[in-house]
């Protein structure tokens, strides 16, 4: 039997549609059966890891407590492109979070049998 590890990708900003919370469900659940299972934030994805988000504007509530629990369910690890950071002006993300900030995420794929998109 092959040992499998997941790779989930939000690349999506935080607000207006669904995709993003249905992956950071799908990580959560992976983990929570003992799943290797990691989260990489890219291209608009970062927004997540904003610090002092303000949803209420749009009428849902914070992202940022539900990354919170990311290490209580199991994750292996938060990656997060650099680049991405840049593009969308975050100089520093959510302290709150254990965050693997790599300069280039072109081979993190290659290191997970399962790479989970929306």
């Amino acid at each position: 039997m092959t040992d499998r590890r997941f790779l989930f990708v939000i690349d999506t900003a935080p607000y207006g549609h669904w995709k993003g919370r249905e992956i950071l469900d799908m990580a959560f659940s992976a983990a929570a059966f003992d799943q290797p299972a990691a989260l990489l934030f890219t291209h608009a994805g970062v927004n997540w890891l904003r610090s002092g988000q303000l949803p209420d504007a749009v009428q849902q509530k914070s992202v940022s407590k539900n990354l919170s629990a990311a290490m209580l369910f199991g994750l292996e690890a938060i990656y997060v492109c650099q680049e991405s950071l840049d593009h969308f002006g975050i100089g520093k993300p959510d302290p709150g979070l254990e965050l693997v900030v790599l300069a280039s995420t072109s081979d993190l794929e290659a290191r997970f049998t399962d790479v989970v998109r929306l």
